[in-house]
């Protein structure tokens, strides 16, 4: 297993995965272009340390100190293992910074980019070595969340994929392989895709932003916090499974998304959304959120844990 590993970009993502990385007993050689990006770093990672301590995440040979920023990201990433960027999601400003990371380090290094929705194939397209280039897209926050996303490109070979996939697993994350390149990969279109209903669902004044967040929560999230939807479903259909769900309750499922809105983020219906946003936060500052979800995220995960 790596043991010297590069955050390129030490933003929020960079910054949660880089506390990772420590935990696990890893040097950390970071870069963020941000005059004050080392300094939000070790911030973050001192206030990430106690959730990770609470989780048993820490390995005894672990310390958060042993993260060294560096003034380039060449400088970063030379002597690295793993090379992890997360810079600002924009892809003319991947394609150069994977270009410059892919100088530095020798071919069989993998370089992954924890992008959102960008296509690695195109990201890596200035690349000589564009064979280890993959997609490690993670969740935030990925010190907590566990699940990343491996993409290969039109390039990349099984060997560096499964090479990604073991380096997150031996993490402690859940890595799963995301067999084809499409915008957005897996999870974030699953997302979109309730979300666009949720939306929709506001804007036609069915139901206010609240309840629409609350009938998931206190509803099938959670399910899903232990299992996706086609186990769900398999588990409702009861002794016979999917297969008596598919011939029982599939017709009307079906109907249900022949009538899903298709939604459009006009001005008026993102008022709507920002408005009733505000009004369920209930004058809860972003810190206080953030402090909330991170102390339910810690309960879940210790419940939960692997299948």
């Amino acid at each position: 297993m790596a043991k010297r590993v590069a955050v390129i970009g030490a933003g929020t993502i960079g910054a949660s995965w880089a506390a990772s990385f420590l935990a696990r007993g890893f040097e950390v050689a970071g870069y963020d272009p941000s005059p004050n990006g080392e300094a939000f770093a070790r911030r973050f990672i001192d206030n990430a340390w106690p959730t990770l301590e609470k989780l048993g995440a820490v390995q005894p040979s672990a310390d958060r100190k042993r993260i060294e920023f560096f003034n380039e990201p060449a400088a970063a990433a030379k002597g690295a293992e793993f090379v992890q960027e997360s810079g600002p999601e924009r892809e003319d400003l991947k394609i150069e910074l994977f270009a410059t990371l892919d100088a530095a380090v020798p071919p069989a290094t993998v370089i992954a980019t924890s992008s959102s929705g960008l296509l690695i194939s195109r990201v890596s397209a200035k690349c000589r070595h564009p064979q280890r280039c993959v997609i490690g897209h993670p969740f935030n926050p990925p010190h907590l969340i566990p699940l990343v996303e491996v993409v290969g490109g039109m390039k990349t070979p099984p060997e560096a994929v499964t090479k990604a996939m073991n380096f997150y697993r031996d993490l402690g994350k859940h890595p799963i392989h995301i067999r084809k390149e499409v915008r957005g990969h897996v999870a974030n279109r699953l997302q979109a895709a309730l979300w666009r209903e949720a939306v929709h669902l506001v804007a036609d004044g069915v139901v206010s932003v609240a309840d629409a967040d609350a009938a998931i929560a206190y509803g099938p999230g959670l399910r899903w916090a232990l299992m996706g939807p086609h186990l769900t479903f398999h588990m409702a259909g009861g002794e016979g499974g999917m297969a008596h769900f598919m011939s029982h309750i599939g017709p009307a499922i079906q109907g249900w998304m022949d009538d899903l809105g298709q939604t459009r983020l006009t001005p008026q219906t993102q008022k709507t959304i920002i408005e009733g946003v505000a009004d369920e936060a209930a004058g809860r500052s972003m810190a206080d959120l953030q402090r909330w979800r991170d102390r339910k995220l810690i309960e879940i995960l210790k419940v939960a844990g692997e299948p």
